[in-house]
């Protein structure tokens, strides 16, 4: 992992009739609506949001 390497977090699945803190992390990171596409710094908060809500984001990079 590089310094500057970053990741494509894309929201596929909608975030509602989830728990509360799901919708959270979505909300942390960044995601809006549906299909929307964020750019994220690879972190190891950033990848703790993402294993928490797998089954609604899709991951590039």
């Amino acid at each position: 992992m590089s310094s500057n390497s970053t990741i494509k977090v894309t929201l596929v699945k909608s975030p509602n009739s989830t728990p509360e803190r799901h919708r959270l992390c979505v909300k942390g990171l960044g995601l809006k609506r549906l299909n929307h596409t964020v750019e994220l710094k690879d972190s190891p908060s950033v990848r703790g949001l993402i294993n928490k809500v797998n089954y609604l984001v899709r991951v590039e990079g």
